[in-house]
């Protein structure tokens, strides 16, 4: 799958990776998709939490190079 944009929060820790993509599916508009590299444990369960909370669509997660890397489209205003 393709992606509009990347941030990189490997070695972050939580909340820092959901604050990251938080601040970047902002910048970005309804239907783009983000990937975010993240390294931290947390993340596994606080990505897809956040998207669920915030009205992001989690599309899935892939382990890659000793990070994850989590896709999430963009939802609409609320």
């Amino acid at each position: 799958m393709d992606w509009d944009r990347e941030i990189d929060a490997i070695g972050l820790l939580c909340p820092l990776p959901v604050l990251k993509a938080r601040k970047a599916l902002l910048a970005l508009p309804p239907g783009a998709v983000l990937r975010v590299l993240a390294s931290d444990p947390a993340a596994v369960i606080d990505m897809p939490h956040f998207c669920a909370q915030a009205g992001h669509a989690f599309l899935g997660m892939a382990e890659e190079k000793g990070a994850t890397a989590y896709l999430i489209r963009r939802g609409a205003e609320r």
